[in-house]
């Protein structure tokens, strides 16, 4: 029976939201590609979170979403795409769903998936849906075999900001806001 490893991953989880929200620093810069074979190292997520950014220089992420629909990560390059570990638990991670939602609306060059990491079946995820919605896609991911190109998220939220070229830009361990995101794009585009 996994009750027991379920309950401890679920309260080491709920215990890791409550940190406050900081952007991962990597010290080679936002746009540094992760080595191509082999983990990608750990950061610090400057609240004492270390966490690894990906497992391939490009991550890939193929998902059935609760929709009915498919999200492919690479159908989107050319643009910056959030990838958002959350469960509908996690009292951050239902702060953070209007100002993603909203960013997402708001800029084309935008796209945001929620990957809700918990035991939930899609009728009890329509159903929350319902009462909190967003306009971005979300899919359940097994918490016992997270994307592979993901390192398995510590606490909740967990973000990932995808740069156009598919490269991570920046992870973060926490809330994160649209502010956030924005400034780092803003950053991004800027001649260096």
């Amino acid at each position: 029976m996994r009750v027991v490893p379920l309950l401890l991953l679920a309260t080491t989880l709920v215990l890791s939201a409550c940190k406050p929200s900081t952007p991962a620093e990597d010290p080679a810069g936002p746009t540094a590609p992760a080595p191509a074979s082999g983990p990608a190292p750990a950061t610090d997520a400057g609240n004492g979170m270390a966490i690894r950014e990906t497992t391939a220089e490009i991550p890939t992420l193929a998902v059935d979403t609760v929709d009915g629909g498919r999200f492919d990560l690479s159908a989107h390059r050319g643009k910056w795409v959030v990838v958002n570990f959350w469960a509908t638990w996690c009292a951050p991670c239902l702060k953070e769903m209007p100002e993603l939602s909203a960013l997402d609306a708001m800029r084309e060059d935008v796209q945001v998936v929620g990957l809700a990491y918990e035991d939930i079946t899609p009728a009890d995820m329509q159903a929350f849906l319902k009462e909190h919605p967003v306009v971005y896609p979300i899919a359940i991911i097994d918490v016992m075999a997270p994307p592979a190109d993901f390192a398995t998220p510590r606490g909740l939220p967990t973000t990932y900001l995808i740069a156009p070229d598919g490269k991570v830009a920046k992870a973060f361990a926490g809330p994160v806001t649209a502010h956030d995101l924005e400034t780092l794009i803003a950053s991004s585009a800027k001649p260096g």
